[in-house]
C-alpha cells in the first residue's frame, strides 16, 4: 500500500497536466495619476481605481488622437464627493491641452453624455481635496470623424458676427439623452454679445437638476459667471454679455428628453445700454465708489437701524428668498438668493427657469451682514449698474418667516 500512495501525487499531477489550459482572464488596467495617452482608444481612470481616490492630489491626463479627427469622452463610471458647485473634488474635461476651453466640471455620482472635442487633442484633470468620499472615475476615449456622431454632436467656437446654435435633432423630433454641448461665443474686444432664444422646451423641475441651458460670462464654466440656468417652456428674456465673451451649456440626463431649442447671437458695440429695463428713479441713489469694499466702510459696525418700514422706500429692491450659494470674492460675497416673493423690483436683473426666479446680490463687505447659504432672508439693497444687488453694512436684512408675509404685502402697495 505504502508504493501505490507514493505514486499518488504523481498520478495527479499527470492528470492535471493532461487536462486542457483554461485561457486566464485579462489583466485589470493599473491607473496611475494622469498620463499622456495616444491612439484610436483608450481607458482613463482615478488613481488606484476603482479602490478610493487619494485625497489631496492634481492628476492630469493629455488625450491625442490622429490628426483630422475629435476626441469622444465616455464616463462609464463616476463616484466623487457630491457638492452643488463641485467646489471640493472633481473632474475637469477641456478642449485641447494646456489653456484649452473647459467643456465642463464634474462631481458626485452623475455621468455626463459624451463630451466632444473640437480638435484632436482633450485634456482631463482631477482635483481632491483633504477629505475624499468616493471611488473615483473610469472614461473611455475614442476617436472619430468630426461628423461621425451624427445627432449628438454639438458645441463649439462661435466667432461670426452672428448667428444661431440649436439642441442636436431640431427640430424634427426631440434632443437625446445623455449629451453635453458647449458653444463658446466669442466677439471682437470692444463688442458685446446679444442672445435671445426663439423656442425652449427643455425638461421642466424647479430647480432645474435635470436638462437645462446655462449661460456664462467670459470663456468658462463658473458660477460667479453664470447669468442663469434655464428649463421649461418658456424662453429666458434676451441675454447681453458683461464682456466679449458668452459660454452656453446644455445638459441632458439619460432620461426624459423634450422638442429643445434654437438661440440666435450678434454682436454689438459697446456703447449701446448693457439692459433694456427702464431707469428707475430713487430718492437716494447709491454711487459706484461706495460700493468698493474699502477698510474704512468695512470697519462699520455691523448693524442695521430702523424697521421694515422705514427702510422699504430707502431701497431700490426687497424681497424674500433662500440663499443657495455664496462665493467670495476679493473682500465681498457673491451670492445666488432663490426668490420667495419680490415685493420691489426696481431694476434688479431677475433670472427665471420655468417657476424659479433667482437674483444675483453682492455683499459688498462680505462679513456685514452675514448671508449664510441655506438660509431664508429679508433683503432690502440698492442696485447696480449691472443689475446686481448690492448689500451695503447699513443695509436692512433680517431672517424671513412666515409672520413677516402680511406686513410685506402691506408694503408692496404702499406708495414711495
Amino acid at each position: 500500500m505504502r508504493g501505490a500512495d507514493a505514486w499518488a501525487p504523481l498520478c495527479l499531477l499527470l492528470a492535471a497536466a493532461a487536462q486542457p489550459s483554461r485561457p486566464q482572464p485579462p489583466e485589470r488596467p493599473v491607473f496611475t495619476c494622469g498620463g499622456i495617452l495616444t491612439g484610436e482608444s483608450g481607458f482613463i481612470g482615478s488613481e488606484g481605481f476603482p479602490g478610493v481616490y487619494p485625497p489631496n492630489s492634481k492628476c492630469t491626463w493629455k488625450i491625442t488622437v490622429p490628426e483630422g479627427k475629435v476626441v469622444v469622452l465616455n464616463f462609464r463610471f463616476i463616484d466623487l464627493e457630491s457638492d452643488n458647485l463641485c467646489r471640493y473634488d472633481f473632474v475637469d474635461v477641456y478642449n485641447g491641452h494646456p489653456n484649452g476651453q473647459r467643456i465642463g466640471r464634474f462631481c458626485g455620482t452623475f455621468r455626463p453624455g459624451a463630451l466632444v472635442s473640437s480638435g484632436n487633442k482633450m485634456m482631463v484633470q482631477m482635483i481632491s481635496d483633504a477629505n475624499t468620499a468616493g471611488n473615483g472615475f473610469m472614461a473611455m476615449f475614442s476617436a472619430a470623424e468630426p461628423n461621425e456622431r451624427g445627432d449628438q454632436y454639438c458645441g463649439g467656437l462661435l466667432e461670426r458676427p452672428s448667428g444661431s446654435f440649436k439642441t442636436p435633432n431640431w427640430p424634427d423630433r426631440d434632443y437625446p439623452a445623455g449629451v453635453t454641448c458647449v458653444w463658446h461665443i466669442v466677439a471682437p474686444k470692444n463688442q458685446l454679445i446679444e442672445l435671445k432664444f426663439e423656442k425652449f422646451d427643455v425638461e421642466r423641475d424647479n430647480y432645474c437638476r435635470y436638462d437645462y441651458v446655462a449661460v456664462f460670462n467670459g470663456g468658462e464654466i463658473n458660477d460667479a459667471e453664470r447669468i442663469g440656468k434655464y428649463c421649461g417652456d418658456s424662453p429666458p428674456a434676451p441675454i447681453v454679455s458683461e464682456r466679449n465673451e458668452l459660454l452656453i451649456q446644455f445638459l441632458s440626463d439619460l432620461s426624459l428628453t423634450a422638442d429643445g431649442f434654437i438661440g440666435h447671437y450678434k454682436f454689438r458695440p459697446k456703447k449701446l445700454p448693457a439692459t433694456t429695463a427702464p431707469p428707475v428713479t430713487t430718492t437716494f441713489p447709491v454711487t459706484t465708489t461706495s460700493l468698493k469694499p474699502t477698510v474704512a466702510l468695512c470697519q462699520q459696525k455691523c448693524r442695521r437701524s430702523g424697521t421694515l418700514e422705514s427702510n422699504y422706500c430707502l431701497s431700490n429692491f426687497v424681497l424674500a428668498g433662500t440663499v443657495i450659494t455664496t462665493i467670495p470674492r476679493g473682500g465681498s460675497l457673491h451670492a445666488t438668493v432663490s426668490i420667495i416673493n419680490i415685493y420691489k423690483e426696481g431694476n434688479l436683473a431677475i433670472q427665471q427657469a420655468g417657476k424659479n426666479m433667482s437674483a444675483k446680490v453682492v455683499v459688498v463687505c462680505k462679513q456685514c451682514p452675514l448671508l449664510r447659504r441655506g438660509l431664508n432672508y429679508i433683503i432690502m439693497g440698492q442696485v447696480g449698474e449691472d443689475g446686481r444687488g448690492k448689500i451695503m453694512p447699513n443695509s436692512f436684512i433680517m431672517m424671513f418667516k412666515t409672520k413677516n408675509q402680511k406686513l410685506l404685502d402691506a408694503l408692496k402697495n404702499k406708495q414711495c
